[in-house]
């Protein structure tokens, strides 16, 4: 017998303002076909004014305790996920755990983007692994929509992203077979030579110039920028290569996988990983379509879609893999 993790919920939240595709046709030159056809997004949700990325996560946290029926006193470790901050400084994990009443308990920002969820993951299973803490609450929460360029020269990357939050609560549990519900392994990896591939420069302290200054808001800094071929390339081979990694750790092989959850950045990227892979279509569990990406909540708010839709259940042998900017990656295998 044995000292692992399992995940005992899991939550998520979206807000209520819908986004379609016509809407951002109103806003720049753009189409419902252009969009569906380059990314497979149909829709996805927008913040309201008075939204912050910790009042979503709050959301999303309280779905996840009582799927798992655990009390947030419980707790031992808040770990968020998130590159949309409630501010500059402190952690958005600090704002989340006064909202939630749990003070004294160790909280944590996770700052790996897209990949941020997994290692959030990873980082309560080796807590847990060593018997340090005994539950663990991991959480992805973005808005982006407050920090999107809306014009033409905003288009490409505006298109793309939601807002939204997913959580998840993960417990000690005693395994004695690889039958039994668990985090098998996870796998992170980052390649920083990529960094400005998928960026937001400013602000930021490494400008000569200051913080943030009218110079960079006149260059339009203040948005991200994204180098969509070298994403695209980085994301389906390195997811790729993560899944591998996750199933040749465990022994196990891609028939062995009952569903994959990757990253919701683009449909093709994820037919291209599948393709590659050959991973029957019916296996990959995608919700791009309706939450666009939401970075650090897609993995999380796929499986909560997932489990109240029926798709995922208990025992299944569930893969993931992500892919940010950084760039990041990372991949794990678990058993639900």
């Amino acid at each position: 017998m044995a000292v692992r993790s399992r995940i005992t919920g899991v939550g998520g939240f979206v807000p209520s303002r819908v986004v379609t595709n016509h809407d951002l046709a109103a806003m720049m030159d753009t189409s419902d076909e252009w969009i569906v056809e380059r990314t497979g997004i149909q829709q996805r949700h927008w913040a309201g004014p008075d939204d912050s990325p910790s009042g979503f996560a709050l959301e999303a946290a309280n779905a996840a305790l009582t799927a798992a029926n655990v009390a947030k006193e419980d707790i031992d470790l808040l770990l968020v996920a998130t590159l949309s901050p409630d501010h500059f400084f402190p952690g958005t994990a600090c704002f989340l755990q006064a909202k939630m009443g749990i003070s004294e308990i160790p909280a944590l920002d996770i700052r790996q983007q897209c990949t941020g969820f997994i290692y959030g993951t990873s980082i309560a299973d080796q807590f847990i692994r060593t018997g340090m803490y005994e539950k663990v609450l991991v959480i992805g929460s973005e808005i982006h929509s407050k920090g999107l360029d809306k014009t033409d020269a905003g288009r490409d990357v505006t298109v793309l992203f939601g807002d939204g939050a997913g959580a998840i609560v993960m417990e000690a549990t005693d395994v004695e077979s690889t039958d039994d519900s668990q985090v098998f392994s996870t796998h992170l990896h980052a390649d920083g030579s990529g960094a400005d591939a998928l960026w937001l420069s400013s602000p930021g302290m490494a400008h000569p110039d200051g913080l943030v200054t009218h110079a960079h808001l006149d260059r339009g800094d203040q948005y991200p920028k994204m180098n969509g071929r070298a994403v695209y390339v980085n994301a389906v081979k390195r997811m790729s290569e993560g899944i591998h990694d996750a199933l040749a750790a465990n022994e196990v092989t891609i028939d062995d996988v009952d569903l994959f959850f990757f990253h919701q950045a683009n449909l093709r990227i994820n037919e291209a990983v599948a393709q590659r892979l050959q991973i029957p279509a019916g296996k990959v569990y995608n919700t791009i379509q309706k939450f666009g990406n939401t970075t650090a909540a897609t993995i999380p708010l796929g499986m909560k879609e997932a489990v109240e839709d029926g798709t995922l259940q208990p025992g299944m042998l569930v893969a993931c893999a992500a892919f940010g900017s950084g760039f990041t990656w990372g991949s794990m295998l678990i058993r639900w």
